[in-house]
């Protein structure tokens, strides 16, 4: 079961090109029950919200287009939150603590590209990810 961040999420959705194969194939991947968390949504309509123009996609479609996709919608419960206190205080970013703990909770693989994230304790891998392109530069396979 694979939880990926909300900027993996993102760059999923609107730069894939900057996510290696693999892990465009992992979260492409039914076989890998891909999940996506509505903290993501949630931290997604806050920045859209905060007036944020860099591409943010709406959080409606974002959200659609993960269930079409066929990915499972992971809810924050009592538990996640709860769970959040056990964490050791490396980050402050409460919807990056949400996510660790809601992957810790499930037994999912949280996938993130933030080092800091990456520090956890618990199932996290820390994907690195392509600088973005220049106008005039092709994506390398």
């Amino acid at each position: 079961m694979l939880l990926p961040d909300t900027h993996l999420l993102l760059w999923a959705a609107i730069s894939p090109e900057r996510l290696p194969d693999r892990v465009r194939s992992l979260i492409a991947s039914p076989a890998a029950e891909p999940f996506f968390s509505g903290a993501s949504i949630w931290e997604v309509t806050i920045r859209k919200s905060l007036g944020r123009s860099d591409g943010i996609p709406d959080p409606q479609v974002l959200r659609r287009a993960r269930m079409e996709h066929d990915d499972t919608e992971l809810a924050i419960t009592s538990a996640h939150a709860t769970a959040v206190t056990n964490l050791p205080g490396i980050h402050g970013d409460p919807f990056d603590r949400i996510l660790i703990a809601q992957a810790q909770v499930e037994g999912m693989l949280l996938l993130t590209a933030d080092r800091t994230v990456a520090r956890y304790p618990g199932p996290i891998q820390r994907v690195r990810v392509r600088r973005r392109l220049r106008a005039t530069e092709t994506p390398r396979p």
